[in-house]
């Protein structure tokens, strides 16, 4: 969005003159159930249900992993922003998701316990800690989250599968109860899937008594090393990975939600599933807008463990970069297009992000702390309303805060409304330590002082570089009004 102006955006988007503080803003969102842009409309006035498919604890998220929980968080502050009060849950999978995602085969938290030698439960407590804290590191709110896990809602799942199973939905197969899709004349309805065109496979697998290969499991019965099972009316067993984001989601939401959120992967079958046997319990729409972001990459393949190509948190930390520079990083792409990944991209939104920190903290200091409302702060904001548009929004911020025309309470205002909309801690910015030239370890302060005498000097080809030779040993130089101060480079290899 750089060099276009507000006018520009003005046209684009036709609602910016509506203001937030006299009404709640529009929202709009993508709807991958009908494809279409639309108007978001909420179930209860001014109340909003939001439900994001969790990780599964049986190792840590990945990056790739984390872009759906920075994807749905943006969205509930958008929400709040619109004004909505936000009810939202994020389940954590501890039972029955199988490896490979297949429908036959070994429940991954089983399989990790196996290797790791610990109980599935011992596994959960442990990857679930460090889901916890990636989130935090990434200033995702939590506080309107409820994180149910699936093991706790073992009796709801089973409830939900006697039902279907009594409506004849569901049926008994050689190794558990099925959920019949040819009973559900809209299976596939989500994201436009050709049932006709399903074949077994990695997701769709046959069983000698399986009647479609698209028909998935509900329940389980136990298997001889089955790690965790359950007594039911089928006798032991454990539930199958679709059924407790639709058991947890009726008991913890409603029968009927307004936002469900999710990875672009599980539009064909995991999110079909759950509108299959959700609806067919209820007979009523279970959700109202499904929403998806598309895939982080790297060179051209999505980032999975799978691939082996998966990088964390701690990875990140471990190069002096901060989290919150892949968060930047993220929202300078709209959530619905692909992002390749790389280190120098990363270490580009941290300069970037870091920049953005040092004036924030000057236009706060410079604004006395008092913000003001202007026409850039409404613009800012519907751009977000227009299906979390934050790439422009990020462009539009970046334009405002150049924006002499402005005054400091201006900018600050317009900060103020990034920093509830995109969380990027711009009203307490966590700068990264700086150093003055007398705190520089004395091979690189020898260099410092060089350089401030070519300055002194004018010679300016010679400051540009020793400027350089302090870099390559590892301090970014900063020179400012009040002095030139260092700061250790971000290490993108």
């Amino acid at each position: 969005m750089i060099g276009m102006t507000r006018d520009t955006l003005s046209s684009m988007w036709p609602f910016t003159s509506r203001t937030h503080t006299n009404e709640h803003p529009e929202l709009f969102l993508t709807n991958t159930l009908s494809g279409k842009k639309e108007r978001f409309v909420s179930l209860r006035p001014n109340a909003a249900t939001l439900y994001s498919c969790g990780p599964t604890v049986y190792d840590r998220a990945s990056i790739g992993n984390l872009r759906a929980y920075v994807f749905a968080d943006t969205l509930a502050r958008a929400l709040s922003y619109a004004g909505y009060k936000v009810q939202r849950v994020i389940n954590i999978t501890d039972v029955g998701h199988l490896v490979a995602d297949a429908e036959q085969g070994e429940d991954k938290m089983d399989s990790t316990a196996k290797r790791e030698h610990k109980t599935p439960q011992e596994i959960a407590a442990h990857y679930t800690g460090l889901f916890f804290n990636d989130i935090q590191a990434l200033n995702i709110d939590a506080s309107d989250i409820t994180f149910p896990r699936a093991t706790e809602y073992i009796r709801e799942q089973i409830a939900m599968v006697e039902t279907l199973e009594g409506q004849g939905f569901a049926y008994p197969a050689d190794d558990g109860i099925y959920f019949d899709t040819s009973k559900f004349p809209g299976y596939g309805k989500l994201g436009g899937i050709d049932t006709s065109t399903l074949q077994a496979g990695a997701r769709i697998t046959t069983t000698s008594s399986k009647r479609h290969p698209h028909d998935f499991a509900l329940w389980r019965f136990a298997k001889a090393g089955d790690l965790q099972q359950w007594d039911s009316p089928w006798g032991k067993g454990n539930p199958g990975w679709h059924i407790e984001c639709s058991a947890m989601s009726r008991a913890l939401l409603g029968p009927e939600i307004d936002i469900h959120t999710g990875g672009i992967d599980h539009i064909g079958v995991h999110h079909n599933n759950e509108i299959a046997q959700s609806e067919a319990l209820t007979q009523k729409p279970f959700v109202r807008y499904w929403m998806h972001n598309a895939f982080l990459t790297m060179t051209g393949e999505k980032i999975s463990k799978s691939l082996g190509n998966v990088f964390y948190i701690s990875d990140i930390t471990a190069r002096g970069i901060h989290p919150l520079a892949l968060r930047y990083f993220f929202l300078q792409a709209h959530y619905r297009t692909p992002l390749a990944f790389s280190w120098d991209a990363l270490a580009g939104a941290a300069e970037a992000l870091t920049r953005l920190w040092r004036i924030a903290k000057e236009t706060r200091r410079e604004a006395a702390g008092k913000s003001a409302h202007s026409s850039a702060q409404t613009e800012f904001a519907a751009l977000l309303m227009d299906d979390l548009a934050t790439p422009q929004a990020i462009g539009l911020l970046w334009e405002t805060l150049r924006d002499q025309s402005l005054s400091a309470a201006e900018r600050l205002g317009i900060l103020d409304a990034a920093d509830k909309l995109l969380g990027l801690s711009l009203e307490n910015p966590p700068l990264p330590e700086t150093f003055s030239l007398s705190e520089l370890p004395d091979a690189i302060r020898l260099i410092a002082e060089e350089r401030e005498t070519a300055r002194k000097a004018r010679d300016f080809r010679e400051a540009d570089r020793l400027r350089a030779e302090i870099e390559t040993r590892g301090y970014r130089v900063d020179d400012r009004p009040e002095g030139t101060v260092f700061s250790p480079i971000l290490t993108t290899r």
